[in-house]
């Protein structure tokens, strides 16, 4: 049985979660109901794919010219002395 729930947010968070929800293809009741119900299960029911899941993640951005395989060099040429050609 389902029941009403009325809560008040701030309006720019209320507007991201909003969004976050339908990137996800759920409801904003879905989205917080799922989220509860993650809250309030016992640690010993959940997974460790549960627990990542429900960490906050990190928001990463590149520029578009943005070269991985020269930093990924850049990092690491003094402890394994990669050359200077990428």
């Amino acid at each position: 049985m389902k029941a009403i729930l009325y809560i008040t947010i701030e309006a720019t968070l209320l507007k991201k979660a909003k969004m976050y929800a339908a990137k996800k293809g759920l409801s904003l009741s879905e989205l917080v109901e799922d989220h509860f119900r993650i809250l309030t299960r016992n640690k010993e029911e959940q997974s460790l794919l549960d627990i990542l899941d429900s960490m906050p993640k990190p928001e990463l951005t590149f520029t578009d010219d943005f070269d991985f395989k020269k930093e990924y060099h850049e990092e690491r040429r003094p402890k394994y002395g990669f050359k200077n050609k990428c």
